[in-house]
């Protein structure tokens, strides 16, 4: 069996860093820096769970080929991606100078978008780490590489808990040999020691674990979520020290054929439904319901607390699973999934193709679902998730889907979105439109009488040929392209870039028009949001009926938030 060991491509940085003092943490090559009107730590676990998003996304495939334990499914990688991809989301939302509050934030963002097993012991995982970490700063710890130990020992010691049996050779094994490594080094260690012996030993114990868990070994495969986690480490090591270490992909090897008596291949083992909700349940409520559910499956993991907790098991009885949720308090976003349906493909339209659009405000909305799109809500500050918008591809139910993110921000989530659509039998493709306006230019042009790829290809050329701009009010001072611009200051936007300040809105919105007629164009759109009047556009269209007669002029009402004009020249 090929198991995975640990490459070092890349030492650049210090093994030691500075201490959590506001502002103190910087690093150089590694493209991480402080925000130094935000505690150190939180710049740190800001990066960290960028850096950790990124890294899952690119593992995302090869984990859930490994997934075999505790039930075959195939989405282990895609369960940890999405559950840290909703704990991100919420820490980005939080306040960065409000420590407590961003930290909260983790925590609670993990355990409401928790995803199967995995997912919902790493929710755990980051909720006692977040704490450890708050409860170090208030008890005053200086010590980094005591406090990164204490924040591993207590998140392994959390996931052991929450879960109703404990299995080793899992994702908790990981966990305590890799807080056990950095409880050692953080005696007499730095922080980059620390992190490094809690690295180092959570690829040695993955490496393991075919040994404790017979599952894995006659699969021929590492286990599923201690690989997400030792990606998880892996980053957290890159991070702190600069050194860059991989873990090369786990290869399977065959299976030795069945022997006499042996069961089926196909034959069900286990549980044949996983069933998740929220809980609002009172701590005393939470031993009875352990209990009651570990009678009727397993699987159990339980996670929480102060009122709302996250709740899986893998069940036959589902009835049962949620009548014991509805006794001990009230469930919601309640989640059953049959894993025989997990091994079908969905039921498609042969033939069938479909549009995908992101969008930013409730006119928009209106428009790309006039043009027969199917739509995800979107704004500027409010990003769809990977989980959102592969949901609505799945609603399409069509056999080719195109997607239209409309924003650079959402582009990487298109593909993550995509790629998943992909195992599932679908035909996706993402445009990358940068804005709204590239989006309805692409739409414009879309033809399901075509074949995909030239359809693909048309919508991207049209999107691509679509030069934008926006018009917006600065909210804070700062320093743009165009020099500095104080609160309340009209702002051009030119291909993303503020390349206008001015003092006037329209006349400011003018000079973004003439700049985006500069590389010629026969077309303007002009989409209105929530706070344009028709003032502004009637403005626009007037010089331009002077100046430009020969180009033709479209008006919508968009809708969005922040942008009271985008502009569009083709």
């Amino acid at each position: 069996m090929r198991r995975p060991g640990p490459l070092v491509v890349l030492a650049t940085l210090p093994r030691e860093h500075g201490s959590y003092r506001q502002g103190s943490y910087r690093q150089g090559r590694s493209g991480v820096s402080s925000d130094t009107s935000a505690p150190a730590e939180i710049s740190l676990v800001r990066a960290w769970c960028d850096q950790a998003w990124q890294a899952l996304g690119a593992a995302r495939e090869e984990i859930d080929a490994l997934n075999v334990y505790p039930v075959p499914d195939g989405d282990t990688g895609t369960n940890l991606y999405l559950t840290l991809e909703a704990a991100r989301a919420a820490l980005r939302d939080a306040d960065p100078t409000d420590r407590a509050g961003a930290l909260h934030a983790l925590g609670r963002g993990a355990l409401l978008g928790a995803r199967g097993n995995s997912g919902v012991i790493l929710s755990q995982l980051l909720r006692a780490g977040a704490e450890t970490l708050l409860a170090a700063r208030a008890n005053g710890a200086d010590r980094p590489a005591r406090v990164l130990a204490d924040l591993l020992l207590a998140a392994s010691e959390a996931g052991y808990a929450a879960v109703g049996t404990p299995v080793e050779g899992t994702i908790l094994t990981v966990a305590r040999e890799a807080a056990a490594a950095a409880d050692s080094a953080a005696s007499a260690g730095t922080l980059a020691d620390t992190i490094t012996a809690a690295a180092q030993a959570g690829r040695t114990a993955l490496e393991r674990t075919p040994e404790l868990l017979p599952t894995l070994a006659a699969a021929g495969v590492v286990d599923a979520g201690g690989r997400g986690l030792c990606v998880l480490l892996d980053v957290a090591e890159t991070l702190l020290t600069g050194i860059r270490r991989t873990t090369l992909p786990s290869r399977h090897v065959p299976v030795p054929a069945l022997a006499p008596g042996d069961p089926a291949e196909d034959e069900p083992v286990g549980p044949s439904a996983e069933v998740m909700f929220l809980l609002d349940a009172g701590d005393e409520a939470i031993p009875r319901l352990r209990q009651t559910l570990a009678g009727l499956g397993d699987s159990l993991v339980v996670v929480g607390g102060d009122g709302l907790w996250n709740v899986h098991v893998h069940v036959d009885d589902v009835g049962a699973a949620i009548e014991a949720g509805i006794e001990a308090g009230r469930p919601h976003r309640i989640q059953v999934t049959h894993f025989a349906d997990q091994t079908r493909r969905p039921r498609l339209r042969a033939g069938s193709r479909g549009v995908v659009a992101v969008t930013a405000g409730p006119g928009l909305e209106e428009l790309f679902r006039e043009a027969g799109a199917h739509v995800v809500a979107g704004a500027p500050g409010r990003r769809c998730s990977t989980a959102e918008l592969l949901a609505v591809i799945r609603d399409a139910g069509a056999s080719e889907v195109v997607v239209l993110p409309n924003d650079v921000d959402s582009i990487a989530v298109a593909e993550a979105a995509a790629r998943a659509a992909r195992e599932e039998g679908m035909r996706v493709a993402v445009v990358p439109t940068r804005a709204q306006v590239q989006g309805l230019a692409a739409i414009a042009v879309h033809d399901p009488g075509r074949g995909f790829d030239d359809d693909v290809v048309a919508m991207t050329a049209a999107a691509g040929h679509a030069r934008h701009g926006a018009v917006t009010v600065a909210a804070r001072d700062a320093m743009t392209m165009a020099g500095p611009c104080k609160v309340g200051d009209p702002l051009g936007v030119v291909e993303g870039d503020f390349a206008v300040v001015g003092q006037d809105l329209r006349d400011v919105a003018w000079t973004v028009v003439e700049r985006l007629l500069g590389g010629g164009g026969e077309l303007v759109t002009l989409v209105r949001g929530a706070e344009c009047d028709h003032e502004l556009s009637d403005h626009l269209l007037a010089r331009l009926r002077v100046s430009r007669p020969d180009v033709d002029a479209l008006v919508y009402d968009g809708g969005q938030q922040r942008y009271p004009l985008l502009i569009s020249v083709e």
